[in-house]
């Protein structure tokens, strides 16, 4: 039981520190990375579908990821997608490829970005802390009911072996 009290809580601390790696992934840094379009849904046959489903996305420099659709009447609405998406990015197309290139961080975006990592990092340390509390009461609560469980067999065993018997 104690085991699975810190198995649970590590699991549950690992979620956080995972979803926080995710969401760093996906600020916008200046560097070309597939996991910024992750979050992008396309509107495919009326279901809003994610981008990954419908396309391979790579790198193809520093600054230009290539978008390559699996069916090519879909490229239209890929680039309405990433147009309508909060990156403020700009899909050029040529043929079948759609390319996204990212523009240089301002100043002003650079700390737009730097604020919001501060906001999830937060949100990610109250998170561990839920749930690190949480396992400390569940962990109190168990130890509690050990020391319950003792004392009761204590007083049965010196009420059962006790020399007035």
């Amino acid at each position: 039981m104690l085991k699975e009290i810190i198995e649970d809580t590590k699991k549950g601390m690992e979620k956080s520190l995972n979803s926080l790696d995710m969401t760093f992934k996906r600020i916008r840094t200046g560097r070309a990375s597939p996991a910024l379009l992750e979050d992008i849904k396309v509107d495919y046959y009326q279901t809003l579908t994610p981008l990954n489903q419908l396309a391979s996305i790579s790198v193809e420099d520093a600054k230009t990821l290539a978008i390559v659709p699996w069916e090519k009447s879909v490229v239209q609405d890929i680039e309405k997608a990433i147009m309508e998406s909060e990156l403020g990015l700009s899909p050029a197309t040529s043929g079948n490829t759609i390319r996204v290139i990212l523009p240089d961080l301002t100043e002003e975006t650079r700390k737009e970005f730097i604020k919001k990592a501060r906001s999830e990092a937060e949100i990610a340390k109250v998170s561990i802390r839920s749930v690190r509390r949480a396992g400390n009461s569940q962990l109190k609560e168990f130890l509690k009911e050990k020391r319950s469980e003792e004392r009761r067999v204590g007083k049965e065993c010196r009420s059962r072996w006790s020399p007035s018997h």
